[in-house]
């Protein structure tokens, strides 16, 4: 027998998990703005509630829209499940809440999205948790740094907002070698430009918000699950392993096998931490995944000719994008990251603060936001605005210092682009 043909990633974007309506046979996913749903009877509504028949009951739990889009970035992904939920930020306590308990930590990269950093620093602390940073491209630092209270290891694929790659293979090697599961967040690269799952990666997040949506519009994240670790290997893992008393002692990884994390998020994760993606926000993100390869190919050729174009301006000291010849990241961009190396990236002023605070003000077509992954060019000087919160140092580790100005080029003319550039610059340098 012929095997079934996998189809390519623009048909998957296109159709994975969007059926015609089985209803109507509307061929565009409805939006199901629908809080509850019928039950057929009694028995069905207890076997729902006990995890021992899948369906929908309440719209925090389950939505066949936001089913739907999960579906097609678990396809996407690679993974064999997704759970969608109300941002970014989390899909990364989601992610994290069925691994930890008091006392664990979690080894992070030390360049990542100063939001995360804060949420990292000082908020998951009211939860017992700990973060451990650690400049990811030193893996011996990342293994020194695990002890037998470490749950996890996380990082971004590409950095934000410096643009800095990681290479996944490696850390997922070392996540390998101390058996923890390694958390990525794709978000910047999205699975068009790199795939966290094949590298190793246990589990991919995002923030739907960005790339995925691509037009600014709502907010939403997602977790994606490979379904390849063994939660029940040791004892670290109690949520997914050990009896479940809110479910008469159901062990999550006994009964759902390799589904156990992606069914632990719904049932036990949105069910009592509420962080729940409305159907709305999930139509807007699969109408915006449709075109999601067309838009990341535009994003990175105009992010290649604007480096490039920076990288020889007189004013500017500094370009952190690795599809540059001149990085040093540039041979694993084009080893691990070969459809490019994104559209996020940073450039720093000779001039310092005063000069990128007057060339933000000045531009015209490129508009001051605190939001990447748009159709519209976006900038914003991190030190000022999204890591004003940490520390200088902090704000170094993580490219972010206070001459560098953070760009999310969009898919515009990019000499039109280029041109305000100029003429922002040529203004702030006055």
């Amino acid at each position: 027998m012929a095997e079934t043909r996998k189809h390519g990633f623009e048909s998957l974007q296109i159709h994975g998990g969007a059926l015609p309506d089985s209803a109507t046979g509307a061929r565009q996913t409805p939006i199901y703005q629908s809080t509850g749903f019928v039950f057929k009877d009694v028995e069905h509504a207890a076997a729902l509630f006990d995890l021992k028949e899948v369906g929908y009951i309440y719209s925090r739990l389950t939505n066949p829209t936001v089913s739907a889009l999960q579906e097609r970035i678990a396809t996407l992904e690679d993974g064999i499940g997704a759970v969608c939920c109300s941002s970014g930020h989390a899909a990364q306590i989601m992610a994290l809440f069925p691994l930890m308990q008091v006392g664990n930590n979690v080894v992070v990269s030390s360049r990542l999205y100063g939001g995360t950093v804060t949420q990292f620093s000082h908020t998951i602390k009211r939860f017992g948790w700990e973060a451990r940073f650690v400049d990811f491209d030193d893996v011996d630092a990342i293994a020194a740094a695990v002890d037998e209270d470490t749950r996890a290891i996380f990082c971004e694929s590409i950095a934000n907002p410096a643009g800095h790659l990681t290479d996944i293979p490696s850390v997922a090697k070392v996540a390998n070698q101390v058996g923890l599961p390694l958390i990525v967040d794709n978000t910047t690269a999205t699975p068009y430009l790199c795939n966290p799952i094949e590298m190793g990666a246990t589990l991919v997040v995002h923030s739907t918000t960005k790339y995925l949506t691509g037009n600014g519009t709502v907010t939403g994240g997602c977790v994606v699950d490979s379904g390849k670790f063994d939660w029940s290997a040791t004892k670290k893992f109690p949520s997914l392993s050990e009896p479940e008393d809110a479910y008469h002692g159901l062990k999550f990884h006994e009964t759902f096998g390799q589904f156990a994390f992606t069914l632990h998020g719904i049932a036990v994760g949105l069910r009592d931490l509420g962080m729940t993606m409305n159907p709305q926000a999930a139509h807007y993100t699969m109408l915006g995944i449709e075109t999601l390869s067309l838009r990341m190919q535009r994003h990175v050729e105009n992010a290649q000719a604007v480096a490039e174009w920076l990288q020889e301006h007189l004013a500017v000291e500094n370009v952190s994008y690795s599809g540059l010849q001149s990085s040093s990241q540039y041979a694993l961009q084009q080893k691990l990251y070969p459809k490019g190396a994104g559209a996020l990236f940073s450039f720093s002023m000779k001039d310092g603060y005063d000069t990128c605070v007057r060339l933000v003000e000045n531009l015209e077509l490129v508009s001051h936001v605190a939001n990447l992954g748009d159709a519209k060019t976006l900038i914003i000087h991190s030190a000022s605005t999204t890591h004003r919160q940490l520390t200088e140092d902090q704000q170094s580790a993580a490219g972010a210092g206070p001459n560098v100005l953070r760009i999310s080029v969009g898919i515009e003319t990019v000499e039109d682009i280029i041109a305000d550039l100029e003429q922002a610059i040529e203004k702030a340098l006055m």
